[in-house]
Parts: C-alpha cells; sequence; structure tokens
C-alpha cells in the first residue's frame, strides 16, 4: 500500500507490517499482532541468522525466548501471516508499517558512560530504511528511547531517503517478562505517540487501528512523541523505585522483629499506595529498570538538573546494595568463609517464566561469592549453560577458564545438592516449591544452608526438615 501523507486521503487498512528485531519485543509483539490481525501480513527481520532459524524452529520448545503461550500462538500464525525472515531490505520495502525493536544498550564508552542508551543500532536502522524505502511510510519506535529520539531518526530519513515521506511513532512497550503474552493480549493501554500535525495524526490513527482489533480504543492513548518516549523511562523508575523501597525496608526488618511480608501487605491495603511490586526480594533485573532508570539519570544530568538525577540513581544504588548485601550474608553466616565450598543456585533468569537473564540479581551474587573462591553449581529450568557463563565471562572479573573451573551447571537440581554447603534461591520458580526438601537436605553437609532470595519457601516447613533458613526481610 502507498500511503501518500502530503495529500488528504480516506483512511486505509495497514496491510503489511515488518519489524526489525527479533528479540524479546519484537517476536511476541509481532506473533500476537499477527494472531489478532489475520489480515495482516507480518514479519520479522533480524540480521542475527541463528535467532531467525530458532524462530523457525519446528520444535516450538526452541523458541529462542520463552513466554507462556508465545509458542501456541506461533504455532497458529507462522507461515501463515507471521514470518521470521533474515531478508531485511525485501520487508521495509513492503512494508506500510516499520517497526524498529533492536537493542538500546547502556554506553560502554564515551561520553554518557554507563548512563545514557547506546543507539547505534537504532541509527542503522534509520539509514538502512532510508535507503530501501521508495514509498511513504511509517516508522515506529518500540525500543526503549531517550527523549527526542524520533526527531533524529525523522532527521535520518528526510536527510539521507529517496525523497519519500515518513510518518515517525513513539510506541512504547509496557511487557512484563514472564507475563509479555497476557500483557499485549489485555494490555492496560496502548501508548502511541507522534506530531500534532494532520500526517502526524493520520498515521496514529492508522496505528491505533491494528491495535483496535482486540483492544477497546479508550485504552489507546494517543499523545506527542516526546510525551510518549518519556512515559516508558518513568512508568519504569517509578515501579523500579517501588521495589528499591521495599528492599530497603527488608534490611530494616532483618534488624527488628519484623517481617518484611507482612509490612508490605499493610502499606498494600492503603489504597494510595496499592499492592504491586512490594514484593521485597534480592533484587531486580531485566532489561529495563536499570537501564531506563540510569537513562533518566542522564537526561536529567544533561538538562542541569541534578538533584532529580540523584534522587533517580538511589534507587539504582539500592538495588546494587540489596544483591551485596545478600552475597555478604552468605559468606558471613558460612563462618566468614566460602573458599573451596560448594553453593548452589537454584535459579539463574532474573524472574520466572522467561529465560531472558539481562541484570540478573544472580549474575552478580555469584560474582561476588567467586570473588571469594566459592564452588558454585547451577541449576535453572530455562536457562542454557552457555548463557551462564556468557553472562559472568561479560563482567570481565576472571577469565572464562576460571569461570568455567569454579563454576557448574547442570540439567537436575538434584544431582547438585550432593555434599554442598548451602543453596541460594535466585529465581522464584514455582517447581522449586514442590522439590523433595527432606531428600535435598539429608544430601547436603551439615549444618545445611539455604539463603532465599526470592522468599519463595515454606520457612517453618524448613526449620523444621533441619535446615538453617535465611530470607530476604525476616529474621
Amino acid at each position: 500500500m502507498y500511503f501518500n501523507f502530503q495529500d488528504y486521503i480516506p483512511m486505509k487498512e495497514i496491510t503489511k507490517i515488518c519489524c526489525i528485531g527479533a528479540g524479546y519485543v519484537g517476536g511476541p509483539t509481532m506473533s500476537v499482532i499477527a494472531k489478532k490481525c489475520p489480515h495482516i501480513q507480518v514479519t520479522v527481520v533480524d540480521i542475527n541468522a541463528d535467532r531467525i532459524a530458532q524462530w523457525n524452529e519446528t520444535d516450538l520448545d526452541k523458541l529462542p525466548i520463552y513466554e507462556p503461550g508465545l509458542k501456541e500462538i506461533v504455532a497458529a500464525t507462522r507461515n501463515k501471516n507471521l514470518f521470521f525472515s533474515t531478508e531485511v531490505d525485501k520487508a521495509i520495502d513492503e512494508a506500510d508499517v516499520i517497526f524498529i525493536s533492536v537493542n538500546t544498550p547502556t554506553k560502554t564508552y564515551g561520553k554518557g558512560k554507563g548512563q545514557a542508551a547506546d543507539l547505534k543500532f537504532i541509527e542503522l536502522c534509520a539509514r538502512n530504511i532510508a535507503k530501501v524505502a521508495t514509498n511513504d511510510k511509517i516508522v515506529v519506535e518500540k525500543s526503549t528511547l531517550p527523549v527526542r529520539t524520533a526527531g533524529a531518526i525523522k532527521n535520518i530519513l528526510d536527510n539521507t531517503g529517496n525523497g519519500v515521506n515518513f510518518e515517525i511513532l513513539s510506541n512504547p512497550e509496557f511487557l512484563a517478562e514472564g507475563t509479555a503474552i497476557q500483557d499485549l493480549l489485555h494490555a492496560d493501554r496502548v501508548l502511541i505517540g507522534g506530531d500534532e500535525t494532520p500526517t502526524g495524526q493520520k498515521a496514529k490513527d492508522l496505528l491505533s487501528q491494528v491495535y483496535e482489533n482486540w483492544l477497546p480504543k479508550e485504552r489507546i492513548l494517543q499523545t506527542n512523541v516526546w510525551s510518549s518516549e518519556l512515559s516508558k523511562l518513568v512508568a519504569n523508575a517509578f515501579l523500579a523505585q517501588r521495589v528499591s523501597s521495599i528492599n530497603s525496608i527488608s534490611a530494616l526488618c532483618e534488624k527488628t522483629d519484623a517481617n518484611v511480608e507482612e509490612v508490605a501487605r499493610a502499606i498494600g491495603y492503603d489504597s494510595r499506595i496499592g499492592s504491586k511490586f512490594l514484593s521485597s526480594s534480592v533484587g531486580f533485573g531485566g532489561s529495563c529498570f536499570q537501564k531506563d532508570i540510569l537513562n533518566l539519570v542522564y537526561i536529567s544530568q544533561s538538562l542541569g538538573l541534578q538533584e532529580v538525577a540523584d534522587y533517580w540513581e538511589q534507587v539504582i544504588i539500592m538495588n546494587d546494595y540489596q544483591k551485596r548485601r545478600f552475597a555478604d550474608n552468605i559468606i558471613s553466616t558460612l563462618y566468614n568463609t566460602v573458599s573451596g565450598k560448594k553453593i548452589v543456585f537454584f535459579g539463574w533468569a532474573f524472574k520466572k517464566d522467561t529465560n531472558d537473564t539481562r541484570e540478573s540479581a544472580a549474575i552478580y551474587v555469584a560474582d561476588a561469592l567467586l570473588e571469594e573462591r566459592a564452588e558454585l553449581s547451577v541449576f535453572d529450568p530455562q536457562v542454557k549453560e552457555q548463557t551462564i557463563f556468557r553472562d559472568l565471562d561479560y563482567l570481565n572479573t576472571r577469565s572464562p577458564e576460571e569461570n568455567k573451573k569454579l563454576v557448574t551447571v547442570v540439567d537436575d537440581p538434584m544431582d547438585q545438592v550432593e555434599n554442598a554447603h548451602a543453596i541460594a534461591v535466585l529465581t522464584e520458580w514455582d517447581e522449586f516449591k514442590s522439590y523433595d526438601w527432606q531428600k535435598i537436605y539429608d544430601k547436603m553437609l551439615k549444618p545445611a544452608f539455604i539463603f532465599d532470595g526470592r522468599r519463595l519457601l515454606d520457612k517453618v516447613k524448613m526449620e523444621e526438615i533441619g535446615f538453617n533458613y535465611y530470607r530476604i526481610g525476616q529474621v
């Protein structure tokens, strides 16, 4: 379809969508759009041929992303109106709408190092779209981006393209990993930001029509592009703030007779506060919270708002403190030395029901224990061995050879507890609660310790079995 934005034309339905980036956002989002919009052809493209091959796997258990409900949707739509391909230019050329859903990591170099978002992949996408496009396109920011990125994309497209017209929209995702499919199917809101011009409004309405295939129109909010971009950062910052707030209280609870779970329940009944994101743990992880807060800190500093930057940076400081405090407690409890001691990790993903390990608390707790020469044995039902070693190697704390010498990854949790000094619960997988903990206790060295970083297990039951049981936010 040819969109002529410069002239008034009646609204036309979108028939072809291209998504650049087959990751944690692009794959699930496009799968749901394909499921709910059978009249739209959806093509997800990526230059990573291995990742595309995984999306095209006959065995749906081998999809690159684990999300409850995802494989069923892929099975129903793939090769019908949902396609995964490495033919990036072809998909761009044919699409009416192009979603950009590539990685925007925190910069590790230069100005803004450690805080600002690295936009090199976004810029590469924009330049490729400009080179390939021969007719008017709607380009949608799906990646989490700093405020005013849309302007940069627009500038690249308008000055390097083939004379075609582009409308840039911001359509941030508000997905929680582990519940992404349900979050897409039953979204609280969809946010579409764009220029407040006749052509910008037209583009926003066209994208809104896609979501209106399964969501009530009143849940689809339209804003200017700057408000949309900032809203994503602020939403994650507010949620992370709640987690760090309750985690700060967990440290206080451990020094008194208070129970952080009871405190959270008491304040959660206050209708002004609510109960969500008040579960204390070893710390938040994932690809969004830390990255988005650091981005907000950098933006605030860039605009001379140092007090605002300091305020939000404290959320990150508290999260780092919680992870460090958990590791320190393991070391001090095990008689101030873990050298040569076998410590078992139950869980590596940053939360249950996902195989994503980005910024997982387990990585940093492991790193602290390995610095003390502990010997770690790791089990996670969805995370592969290569991912665990990749996460540790990325820190550059020690050589890959040293990591492999000190860390063992197993496929059966019962295989790893023999002669273990302690177990650390780092991910709240439901299956951990159903394990035969008496059998686990019998296999461990005595005294046998459990450090529950997710408050997952029954304290009374564990202590009745004989464990020395410690959990976040409770004596």
